[in-house]
């Protein structure tokens, strides 16, 4: 009887992947080196398609639509676009015809980017424009109205910030009720009657052109420099966007949401005294109807302007293209005689469209610089 053991049987080596050529790193530095491949081109790739890129594909939305505008404006009156001076008066035309608005708009911006919505800002302008024109107020100067416009638009706003906050009110009914009650105190105060401004410091700032660019550009222009530093550096912005977008998050972190909003408020509330002494300035006079519908073009800007109504998500540069679009709307329906009824209609219309032109986002072309990106092995 012999004993049998078992034989290992000898184990097959285990199939490997089929392996790529040898690359030459000479040949690979050279390809990273060349413009348009490599990380340099990811990196640009990377930016366009990711989250960081998406205000720059939107404001480029925005500013497609604003030539679209030109074009029309050329082609519909070659005549006065063919002269270079008519040209640059009327950009200024059209900035001047922004800035009370722009103004009112940069305060909506935070508002809405903070997850609320203020219905009564046109309503703030109209009663801070007639309580800083009144005789009294006329008595202290210049100082004594631009402080009485300033003061009365940040305590409505806290007001409205305060009902929001702590009132529980829903930001919609709260802020439509100081609309109403604002615009019955405005006409209270005037007596229904249009009080004129006597004051030649307030009624120069429509007038002064420093450096040939009216007083008012500047105005907006700091207005809208203050609030993107505001908005992008600093931790006030970075609470209001994390207050909009997830108030019960942004609470756990630490940050008080009720005073926030109380500021937001406050906050638009500042932009309308600002824009009443702007409003003021123009027409050398204020009334409770002035600055009628203000609300709506402010809402509508920030909105194109790729500010989400349920709040998180907004910027400042494009709340002010959307306000030039509609000041350039208005402008090309001026110098062609058209109706304010076809204006209205047509810039419903280019809401619309602005609106569309965001969501697509340039997709076609993200996808055709994903196709040709660069593959590494």
């Amino acid at each position: 009887m012999t004993d049998s053991t078992p034989t290992a049987t000898p184990e097959r080596p285990a199939q490997l992947p089929a392996q790529s050529p040898p690359v030459d790193p000479a040949a690979t530095a050279a390809v990273a080196k060349t413009p348009g491949h490599g990380a340099a081109a990811a990196g640009r790739l990377s930016f366009w398609r990711g989250d960081n890129g998406e205000g720059a594909r939107r404001n480029l939305g925005l500013i497609g639509v604003l030539v679209v505008l030109v074009v029309i404006g050329i082609a519909t009156r070659p005549d006065l676009y063919g002269n270079s001076s008519w040209v640059w008066d009327n950009i200024l035309t059209i900035l001047k015809l922004a800035s009370v608005v722009g103004v009112v708009t940069v305060g909506m911006t935070f508002v809405i980017i903070g997850g609320g919505i203020d219905l009564s800002v046109g309503a703030i302008v109209a009663l801070a424009g007639v309580w800083a024109t009144t005789l009294a107020t006329q008595s202290y100067g210049a100082g004594g109205m631009i402080f009485t416009a300033l003061a009365v638009g940040i305590g409505v706003g806290l007001v409205n910030g305060l009902l929001v906050s702590y009132g529980k009110l829903v930001p919609f009914i709260a802020t439509l009720a100081m609309m109403v009650a604002a615009r019955g105190l405005a006409a209270e105060i005037s007596d229904k009657q249009t009080q004129v401004s006597s004051n030649s410091v307030i009624n120069g700032i429509a007038s002064t052109s420093p450096l040939g660019i009216p007083l008012l550009v500047y105005i907006l222009a700091a207005v809208v420099v203050a609030g993107w530093v505001l908005l992008n550096r600093t931790t006030f912005g970075r609470r209001t966007v994390a207050v909009g977008g997830n108030p019960e998050a942004a609470r756990l972190a630490g940050i008080n949401v009720r005073r926030h909003t109380v500021l937001l408020y406050a906050l638009s509330g500042l932009c309308c005294g600002i824009a009443a002494i702007m409003l003021t300035a123009q027409a050398n006079s204020a009334q409770a109807a002035m600055a009628n519908l203000y609300e709506l073009d402010a809402i509508a800007a920030a909105i194109i302007g790729g500010t989400l109504l349920s709040g998180g998500r907004g910027t400042i540069v494009g709340s002010l293209l959307g306000v030039i679009i509609f000041s350039t709307i208005t402008n090309l329906f001026a110098i062609n005689g058209l109706s304010t009824e076809a204006q209205n209609m047509v810039k419903g219309g280019i809401i619309v469209a602005a609106v569309l032109i965001q969501q697509f986002q340039f997709r076609s072309f993200t996808q055709f610089l994903g196709r040709n990106r660069p593959t590494t092995t």
